[in-house]
Parts: C-alpha cells; sequence; structure tokens
C-alpha cells in the first residue's frame, strides 16, 4: 500500500484486541534460567514462591510452555478503558530529519498513569482480588509502575502500599501526589519502616536508593503482613506476559497495511516495556518465520545489557528475593542520583538477558544529555512530550533514521513510546538550565559490586 495511504494513527476496534496474552518463553529453544532459593542453591517451585506472589501470577511466572494465555473477561474490560492504544506514523519527525526512513511508535501514554504499566497492574491486582487478599505491596522508581498499580488497586477495592525510590520521590512530587489520589500509602525507600531499609541506610548513609533497595522493602512487609502479597512492574517473565498486548496490537496494526519493521527499538530497565513490545515479533523470529533487528536502549548511568555480567543475581539490594540468572550490575548497585530517568534497576529480566545472550537482539546504551536531546526534538515535531525512559527510545530510533540519510536506505523502524512526560518537569529544567549531566560508572565500580555476586555452583 502507498505510504501517503497510512494515517497518521492507525488504531485497532475493540473487537480486534487481544484476547489472550503471548508467552514467548513457549518459543525460546534456551528457557531463562529458573529462580533460585538463595539459602539452597535449589530451584524454586509453586509452594516456595507462594509467600511472596499471588498464587495465578506464580502459574505464570513458571509457565515456559504455554504459548497463549487467556485474558480474563474483567481484565479485558479495563483494558477498553484506554486501549487499542494508538500506533503513530512520524511523518512530521521524518520531515525534520530529511530521512528516508520510515518511523512508527507505539503510544502507551493514554491513561492517566501516564504508561504501560497499568496493562499489568490490572492483571496482578485482579489475581490478588481473586485470592481474597486485603492488599498488594511495591516498589516504584520513576514513579509510573506506582501509580498504575494505585489506579488498578483503586478500581478493585485493594489496599496499596508502595515504597519510591528516595530521589524520585523528592524529584517528582506530582507523580506521588497521583498514587495518593488513588488511596496508595507512598513511603521513599530506603526507610526506617522496615528492618532491611534501617539496614541499607546504616551501610550507606545519605543514600538516595534504588529499584533493589525498594523491592527489599516491600517484599519484607508483604512477608510480614497478613493478607497481603508483593507485585513487581517489571522484570519478571509474568509482568513481560501481560505486557505483550504492546506488540500483539502494534503487529496487528502494521499487519493491517501490510507493513513490516526492519528494526525494532525500546527502552530497557527491567525489561516491560520492550519485553512487551518485542513479543510476537521475536516469536517469529525464534520460529524462523521473519527476522527483525531489534535493540534495547538503556542508560549510560545504569548499564546491565551492555557493561554488565550474565549471572545469578539477588533481585534486590536487601539480598531478601530468590536469585535470578539476568545481565546484572550486582545488586549493591546504586544508580547515579544525578540520572533523572527510571530505568534504574540493578538487574535485567531473565527472560531478555537469555535471548541477549543467544543473540538475538543487540542493545546500546546512551547518556541521558543526549537523550533529553532526542526528547526535546521529538515534542516540538510530534507534539507528545516524552517520560526521559521512552526518550532513550527516541533517541537511538533518531539516530537509525539519521543513518539511512546517510546511506539511502528506507528501513522502516518500530519504537515503543511507553508514556507520557508530565510528571518529570524537574529533570526537564535541569537539562534546561544546563544543570543535567552524564554520570557513568567506572569500571573500578563496577568490578566492586561484580565481586559481591552470589556465589553460584556452576556460574561463570
Amino acid at each position: 500500500m502507498a505510504a501517503e495511504k497510512i494515517p497518521y494513527k492507525i488504531y485497532l476496534s475493540e473487537e480486534e484486541m487481544p484476547r489472550t496474552w503471548y508467552n514467548v518463553r513457549a518459543d525460546m529453544k534456551n528457557k531463562p534460567a529458573p529462580l533460585l532459593n538463595p539459602a539452597t542453591g535449589q530451584p524454586m517451585g509453586y509452594e516456595d514462591l507462594r509467600p511472596v506472589f499471588c498464587d495465578e501470577l506464580i502459574r505464570q511466572e513458571l509457565d515456559n510452555d504455554t504459548r497463549e494465555i487467556p485474558i480474563p473477561d474483567e481484565i479485558r474490560h479495563f483494558y477498553k478503558m484506554y486501549r487499542p492504544s494508538p500506533l503513530v506514523r512520524a511523518y512530521c519527525l521524518e520531515k525534520k530529519l530529511g530521512t528516508p526512513a520510515k518511523i512508527y511508535y507505539k503510544f502507551e501514554g493514554n491513561n492517566t498513569s501516564g504508561s504501560h504499566k497499568l496493562n499489568s497492574a490490572i492483571a496482578q491486582a485482579y489475581y490478588a482480588k481473586q485470592q481474597g487478599l486485603k492488599g498488594v505491596t511495591t516498589e516504584t522508581g520513576a514513579g509510573q509502575w506506582g501509580t498504575a498499580l494505585s489506579m488498578a488497586c483503586a478500581y478493585l477495592g485493594l489496599d496499596c502500599q508502595v515504597y519510591m525510590v528516595k530521589c524520585s520521590y523528592e524529584q517528582k512530587p506530582f507523580r506521588r501526589e497521583v498514587m495518593r489520589v488513588y488511596g496508595a500509602s507512598v513511603t521513599p525507600s530506603p526507610s526506617t519502616t522496615t528492618q532491611v531499609g534501617r539496614r541499607i541506610l546504616a551501610e550507606h548513609p545519605g543514600t538516595t536508593g534504588s529499584l533493589g533497595c525498594a523491592i527489599s522493602e516491600a517484599v519484607e512487609k508483604a512477608t510480614t503482613t497478613p493478607g497481603y502479597r508483593y507485585v513487581l512492574g517489571s522484570v519478571l517473565n509474568q509482568v513481560l506476559l501481560h505486557q505483550s498486548v504492546i506488540g500483539l496490537e502494534s503487529k496487528a496494526a502494521l499487519d493491517k497495511y501490510g507493513v513490516v519493521p526492519d528494526i525494532i527499538i525500546g527502552c530497557a530497565g527491567g525489561g516491560s516495556n520492550l519485553g512487551g513490545l518485542i513479543s510476537p515479533f521475536m516469536g517469529q523470529k525464534l520460529r524462523g518465520e521473519q527476522d527483525y533487528r531489534i535493540i534495547a536502549v538503556e542508560p549510560a548511568s545504569c548499564p546491565s545489557f551492555t557493561r554488565g555480567k550474565f549471572a545469578y543475581d539477588f533481585c534486590d539490594t536487601g539480598m531478601v528475593c530468590p536469585l535470578a540468572k539476568m545481565y546484572t550490575l550486582g545488586s549493591n548497585f546504586i544508580p547515579s542520583p544525578n540520572h533523572a530517568g527510571g530505568l534504574r534497576y540493578h538487574g535485567m529480566s531473565s527472560v531478555l538477558s537469555q535471548l541477549y545472550h543467544d543473540g538475538l537482539m543487540e542493545a546500546v546504551a546512551v547518556e541521558q544529555t543526549k537523550v533529553f536531546e532526542a526528547a526535546e526534538e521529538f515534542a516540538r515535531v510530534e507534539g507528545i512530550l516524552p517520560a526521559p525512559e521512552s526518550s532513550h527510545a527516541i533517541r537511538v530510533a533518531i539516530d537509525e533514521a539519521l543513518r539511512c540519510k546517510e546511506t539511502g536506505e528506507e528501513k522502516t523502524i518500530l519504537f515503543g513510546l511507553t508514556g507520557t512526560g508530565y510528571f518529570d518537569m524537574v529533570a526537564y529544567e535541569k537539562f534546561h538550565n544546563g544543570e543535567m549531566t552524564d554520570t557513568i560508572p567506572t569500571d573500578a565500580e563496577l568490578e566492586a559490586s561484580f565481586a559481591r555476586l552470589p556465589q553460584v555452583p556452576g556460574q561463570d
């Protein structure tokens, strides 16, 4: 179909929304390594995980074989409030760049939480409600996940307790207040409200926190409070499963116009957005049906893929969670507080880590000043103020489009716009005032963190 006939925004109907989540693990030859019990070093099964997670979510977490998992009607009904989300042809950006490349982005900001996180938040809250729980605990970094979960819990009448990374709690007061509007309690982490929080504060006086710290506190709170379980907004297999609606809708919209992307780009912190966006395309690649170039984009200040080790590590700084095999900077690693966006987790999804290790995708790390330059360029021509996280993908999408300009190649690029940046104005202010700097960890700093990786038999 001629390019000029493709609309700016491609919408699916409600009936065309996915009815099942896609589990990419079913098509992986090399499955992600199992979670290990840190005390015994043995794989953790259903009963081992029950004190922490909701029962049905554990089943989804451990299911490496079921390709399609039905989306319950109540969750699908909730999705219809903001889904299907639009797939946008970035005509204005293409013109501004003068590139022969065709650029598309899947926009996940059409809900009050401002991001894709709601796709998994409502699913996890739903299963907690079905189990008869009183509430859930969680962590949040930039605040998008905490906002989404507070919305989902308010909808279903669950209590929501959020531990927010301290630097984000201070930098993003409006995100914090949206959570409170929806009834969540929000605590800056590390805090004095948990044993692990007090220990981290003693070991790292004055620390501004990390997702690893906040996870430790949220898990402790859940496991010591009757009627509560812990839920996580990224990294876990179940989260990537729920987020597959992003990629399934993207592919369905492109298929309507016979468009096949050459390059698929997503920002990568723990892996929820990237994993969701690429899932059906990666499935085709794994089955030998189609080839795509898939690029994960991470911050240079927290470069798990590009400078981390593929090893078993604790999922949290307090070392109370299971061990996961992933690309990691070490659970003790805390990103510089000058890093303005999310994507602050020390490790990466085990699913994405295995795919990267197997050479099925590539990764690049970018400095935040370059990220904000791309964000501003995008906002001025496409009319959306992007979240700093999403802007990592925008940066590399622009770079790839400019490369096409140099070579004359007419590549088709798809990237994920995870959400809006309207609660991130402190970061934009620092960028405009010239106060934003790039902090990249040294090799010595990373080696010190790697030295504290747990000793697991057979680990390289």
